[in-house]
């Protein structure tokens, strides 16, 4: 008897750690020291001295059951960037500037092709977000996950100076709210998402015109990554005063996340037009309009509360960095909550 025989291919590890260098190296910044397969990740802090008051800020998650899809796809390649987004957006969301990334991959077998295609989307997210790959873990854990299943999740770390932390609490009744456009459902709500479409190959790939692709292209859409388009918003001069990542809980549990007691949101759901994806999610599962704001984002991955007077520029400043946002709704005094309209 040997680890091998026992469901652990230590061969297949250094396989895997070889393949996937080469993505890592795509991500590394000038910051980070000494090289790939330490024990640990090094990262400077010497560019930072000037801020008057850095201050580390942090996010974890995974991607959580949209995985399933992913199997069933056998599409590897972009679930990476959404473990990226999950844990980089948050950060955004402080005012935070991500700097470096660590994941965890736990699997019943250790396929190194799989292994590598996985870490090219988490480099892939890295790079969007221009944080640093600067280690992880790939677990092989025979008997606990199936033979072609696997788990991912992440770490990273952000940097901001205190004086420029988003907060929320100077927001004010009459302040402005702005969204920015998903590319979709992102990493949240799979779970109702496998209960409402018929999760096999051959009902994924099947083309929806509505759609414009198929449902399975549809729903592995990666989650978006706001980081660059948030420095955008900054860099033009705007005070972001509330920052919201529409994730897990929808409109409803993460909008009053960024408010001040005594603030509540009005959101106009028909201040754009809510994606095909989600009309197919609430038709298809018969779903009430509130549970759908409940759970999903609904075409809205990050909300913006800014003074009315810088309205127009965020607007621009999201244009200008590719991606594209409207105005949803206005800042109220009253008991802190959402009120969709």
């Amino acid at each position: 008897m040997d680890y091998k025989k026992a469901g652990v291919d230590i061969e297949a590890g250094y396989k895997s750690v070889e393949l996937m260098k080469e993505h890592v190296a795509r991500t590394l910044r000038p910051e980070v020291l000494g090289g790939i397969g330490g024990f640990s990740g090094a990262f400077s802090m010497e560019k930072f001295k000037s801020m008057e008051k850095p201050t580390l800020v942090s996010g974890t998650d995974g991607v959580g059951t949209k995985l399933k899809l992913a199997f069933t796809m056998d599409r590897h390649d972009t679930v990476g960037i959404d473990c990226v987004a999950m844990c980089v957006n948050d950060i955004a969301c402080a005012g935070g500037e991500p700097l470096f990334f660590l994941d965890y991959i736990a699997c019943g077998k250790n396929e190194p092709e799989k292994i590598a295609a996985i870490v090219k989307g988490v480099a892939d997210g890295c790079l969007q977000s221009e944080c640093a790959l600067i280690g992880g873990e790939t677990a092989e854990m025979p008997g606990f996950y199936p033979v072609d299943e696997y788990d991912l999740a992440g770490f990273a770390v952000g940097i901001v100076d205190e004086k420029d932390l988003i907060t929320g609490s100077d927001i004010q009744a009459g302040d402005t709210l702005v969204g920015i456009a998903s590319s979709g459902v992102h990493s949240n709500g799979f779970s109702l998402v496998r209960n409402v479409f018929t999760i096999t190959k051959e009902a994924l790939n099947t083309y929806y015109e509505a759609l414009g692709t198929t449902l399975g292209e549809a729903l592995l859409a990666p989650t978006k990554i706001y980081v660059k388009t948030l420095k955008s918003v900054k860099e033009a001069g705007v005070r972001i005063k509330g920052c919201s990542h529409i994730t897990g809980g929808g409109f409803y549990e993460n909008i009053p996340r960024m408010l001040p007691d005594g603030m509540y949101a009005e959101v106009k759901k028909d201040s754009y037009e809510v994606p095909a994806i989600f009309k197919m999610l609430q038709n298809d599962g018969n779903i009430e309009e509130k549970i759908m704001y409940n759970t999903f984002n609904m075409g809205i991955g990050m909300v913006l509360a800014v003074a009315p007077s810088d309205a127009q520029a965020v607007l621009d400043a999201v244009k200008a960095a590719g991606e594209s946002a409207c105005v949803i709704g206005t800042v109220k005094a009253g008991e802190k909550g959402v009120i969709i309209c």
